[in-house]
């Protein structure tokens, strides 16, 4: 049996819990609370910021640090809206899809630099990274948009 690299078990690890707990952040919302924007302006919903990041770690580990030919339409992240059913098939689907490119994934693929495509990257200028810094920003994306997460979903249960 291939044993994967303990490097990238640890960001496969880490990256599965991290999209595990933003689907958590959900449960029991309602959909009309997840889909609320909080009355702040430039705020998104519970359900925009979970379809963003789930989007965000698509793109980044499979696309960019996999090297997988595929789009984004970020824009159309935070427009997103829908039921946990919906958010919840999506994201299982991608956490077995990203524990099998990351269990494929060789340690020196890790090294390798790459110019990520300006459709996948996001909004900031597209620079050279490393497969190391693209899995690495994923697990620093995901546990930014977490906690406003948590705290996006406390402002849910409050609005009345």
């Amino acid at each position: 049996m291939w044993l994967m690299n303990p490097e990238i078990e640890a960001y496969s690890r880490q990256i599965r819990s991290l999209l595990k707990q933003v689907l958590a952040a959900l449960e029991g919302l309602s959909e009309a609370q997840m889909n609320r924007r909080p009355p702040i302006a430039g705020a998104n919903s519970v359900y925009v910021i979970a379809a963003h990041t789930v989007g965000n770690a698509r793109a980044w580990v499979l696309g960019i640090a996999c090297g997988r030919e595929m789009g984004r339409d970020r824009p159309a992240e935070f427009r997103a809206a829908g039921s946990y059913a919906q958010l919840a098939e999506e994201t299982q689907e991608l956490l077995r899809e990203i524990e099998a490119a990351l269990a494929a994934l060789d340690a020196s693929a890790l090294d390798r630099r790459i110019v990520p495509s300006p459709e996948l990257w996001g909004d900031e200028e597209v620079r050279e990274i490393s497969v190391r810094q693209a899995l690495m920003a994923v697990v620093e994306h995901a546990s930014i948009h977490l906690g406003e997460l948590h705290v996006t979903r406390d402002l849910a249960l409050q609005e009345v």
